[in-house]
């Protein structure tokens, strides 16, 4: 067995020392869902990604015709992916009583697929879009429905050759420049994913709830975040403040390295199972 694997299972026996007994907060990111088909954004093996902001989506057309273009072929691919081994330990780890809630920073959905009871989708859904006037929320199914009947063959078009597709399901499609947007039903306000995007907050209702999940746990598990953004982070930061123990698995280094009493550098799936074995 290779060096660097000895040692990783090396640190999944502290890590499963450290929390075992103790009711476990989860934080996860994009590197969880990379089994499933979805690139991360800061993996070692990623290509450079820089996502479309706040401010570049309200206060540009381009940009936004641009987004709307790709979003609408990429969020069928996130549509159709399905819950990896990691998500699925995590799910049995909440229905035995060892995880007590779960955070994602993911948009996917595969946690709620794998039947997690107890996750806040702290940015949000693929699923939904939001009217930003009116504030109304219809199925991303019902916004694509309509997105098909003013750009007929588009779809088509752009996936006769294989598509990429980000975890914020953004495709990379090429030609975007004939695609026709549409607005609000109700009141033709501009339509956004139901995500909370870089530029913005996450609501203030949906971090409370996070902030509770890590009050409430006695120990903090991360898998597959790099814990770039301060969205995630900054739980990390209060599990340890409060002198939770933290324990971290992602493939490459994080910001919260230095708060965390474990450190798996390893891919999530294979390194929860062993994890999950553990502390069974």
């Amino acid at each position: 067995m290779p060096e660097s694997t000895n040692a990783a299972h090396d640190d999944v026996g502290v890590a499963a020392e450290i929390l075992a007994g103790l009711r476990i907060a989860v934080l996860t990111g994009a590197g969880l869902s990379t089994d499933s088909g979805i690139p991360d954004y800061r993996g070692p093996d990623s290509p450079p990604r820089t996502p479309m902001t706040y401010q570049q989506f309200v206060g540009d057309p381009e940009f936004r015709q641009r987004y709307w273009a790709r979003n609408h072929i990429g969020w069928r691919k996130m549509d159709a992916a399905w819950p990896n081994p990691g998500h699925r330990i995590l799910a049995r780890l909440e229905r035995t009583g060892v995880v007590s809630g779960l955070i994602t920073q993911n948009v996917d959905l595969l946690h709620t697929k794998a039947g997690h009871r107890r996750v806040i989708d702290l940015h949000g859904s693929y699923a939904r879009v939001r009217c930003l006037k009116c504030d109304r929320l219809i199925s991303r199914m019902a916004l694509a429905e309509r997105l098909e009947q003013a750009n007929p063959g588009f779809t088509e078009s752009a996936t006769a050759t294989g598509i990429e597709v980000a975890p914020d399901a953004d495709a990379v499609v090429r030609d975007t420049d004939s695609f026709r947007m549409v607005g609000c039903e109700r009141c033709g306000g501009m339509l956004k994913p139901d995500i909370v995007y870089f530029g913005e907050n996450v609501p203030k209702d949906r971090a409370a709830q996070a902030f509770s999940i890590v009050d409430e746990a006695e120990a903090m598990l991360v898998a597959g975040s790099s814990l770039t953004v301060m969205s995630g982070l900054r739980f990390v930061r209060r599990a340890a403040k409060a002198g939770k123990p933290v324990v971290i698995i992602n493939r490459g280094a994080t910001r919260g390295d230095e708060l965390a009493r474990a450190r798996i550098d390893s891919g999530c799936s294979p390194t929860l199972a062993v994890l999950a074995d553990a502390l069974a």
